[in-house]
């Protein structure tokens, strides 16, 4: 699976940006069929950043959500500043 099929969006919400200042994670909409290192994969060619855990759930409406973990020296802030989100 290509990275870009892997990775759909960032999601924008309070909670997301508590989780990016405090706990250093992103928050993606990704492709149901993807799994955690599919998205693994995808982070790191997409963002150029390691990522140390994910979860995934499925929300209220049906989509796949990727709680993305960066290992220790990266930021999730640079990243949603890069990714125009913060």
């Amino acid at each position: 699976m290509h990275p870009q099929d892997v990775i759909m969006f960032p999601t924008m919400t309070e909670r997301s940006v508590y989780m990016i200042e405090n706990e250093n994670k992103l928050i993606f909409i990704v492709n149901r069929n993807a799994t955690k290192k599919d998205i693994a994969k995808a982070i790191k060619e997409l963002y150029q950043v390691e990522s140390k855990e994910i979860n995934t759930l499925i929300d209220r409406q049906g989509r796949k959500k990727a709680f993305v973990k960066l290992m220790e020296g990266y930021s999730a802030s640079e990243v949603a500043i890069k990714l125009g989100i913060l």
